[in-house]
């Protein structure tokens, strides 16, 4: 339960440089997930809170004519931030720009992704054995946009490197209005626990809004981490693969102080029917290709799941599709799992 204090900082909206955000839970951009068809079944549940899209390569925007998909934006879906990531501060004010152009509130530059393919070629969380390019890159994009920019980062880039306060305050001081800290090292990846402690000793040191990520899996976690942190905010990452309720779920307890009741099996496969047929919609083949993971992450938590995983690993066609997931939720009505209260039941998962 959030302290007084806290419920009533909470209650008030988060402003980054300009732009005001109704809601103090934010969808963490995610490669390979949020695309506009994601984010659409997240704001379904969570209207008021910041989607982000797929981080976009800045290199990549400069030599091609045509923008690529990932930039997409519905004009009914803001507020919305397009993630930008790359080491050179000339092609990332020129990306930022054609952000803007395409209806982003806010630019994101990514500091944090750990994987090898962005951290060698010097963007991601390499940035952060590099504060001195970061801190250039940020004043660039302040420069180059009219919108507020922020950064995503980590606490450091291994446990002997962790810079996490020295380097939030460069970001702060070359015109980030807002950085948001996983608390984990590149090193960690995503293992082990997300060391909150480092996004509570960022927040003391800046005066601009800290979103805590990292370990954000329900709300009873977002709550700690808030109480915790003192963070302006948190942002939901990995708890929402197969689980696009999470955000309003947070956002409604932080709003009224009360639980929503959490989707039975049987509504979370309905919902992965509408995933699917919107991917196929949007994407078409590829939609199809791209869905066989989202739905083996919606098959969990019910008997038969495991099997049930199988069939959507290895999806063809929307019909196919449609046609599994309609027989999965017949058997799972049949069987009262319709309620969700039958979760708490040992099950195969």
């Amino acid at each position: 339960m959030l302290s007084p204090e806290l419920q009533a900082r909470l209650a008030t909206p988060l402003q980054i440089g300009a732009v005001e955000l109704q809601s103090r839970v934010l969808q963490s951009p995610l490669s390979g997930v949020t695309d506009l068809v994601f984010r659409r079944l997240v704001r379904r549940y969570a209207p008021h809170s910041m989607m982000y899209t797929e981080m976009v390569n800045a290199t990549g925007l400069h030599y091609v004519k045509q923008l690529p998909k990932l930039m997409e934006i519905d004009p009914n879906e803001r507020p919305i931030s397009i993630q930008l990531f790359d080491c050179r501060p000339d092609f990332l004010a020129e990306a930022a720009q054609k952000a803007v152009d395409e209806g982003a509130d806010t630019v994101d530059i990514n500091m944090g992704c750990p994987v090898n393919k962005i951290t060698k070629n010097g963007g991601g969380s390499s940035l952060l054995r590099q504060p001195e390019l970061a801190a250039q890159i940020v004043c660039s994009v302040v420069q180059a946009v009219q919108v507020p920019v922020t950064v995503k980062t980590r606490i450091g880039w291994c446990d002997s490197d962790i810079n996490a306060v020295e380097f939030a305050r460069r970001m702060e001081d070359a015109g980030a209005k807002m950085l948001t800290l996983h608390g984990r090292t590149r090193a960690q990846g995503y293992n082990g626990a997300a060391r909150w402690e480092w996004i509570a000793q960022v927040k003391q040191a800046l005066s601009i809004p800290v979103i805590g990520n990292g370990d954000i899996f329900s709300v009873e976690a977002a709550i700690a981490c808030l109480e915790q942190t003192g963070a302006d905010g948190v942002m939901c990452a990995r708890g929402t693969l197969g689980y696009p309720f999470l955000v309003g779920e947070i956002d409604h307890y932080l709003r009224t102080g009360e639980h929503l009741p959490q989707p039975s099996p049987v509504e979370r496969l309905q919902v992965a029917r509408d995933h699917l047929i919107m991917l196929w919609d949007y994407k078409g083949d590829r939609g199809i290709r791209q869905a066989r993971k989202h739905m083996t992450w919606y098959a969990k938590g019910f008997p038969n799941a495991a099997e049930l995983r199988k069939q959507l690993a290895v999806l063809e066609s929307v019909t196919q599709g449609v046609a599994i997931l309609d027989g999965a939720i017949a058997q799972l009505e049949q069987l009262g799992w319709a309620d969700a209260e039958l979760e708490s039941a040992l099950v195969e998962v």
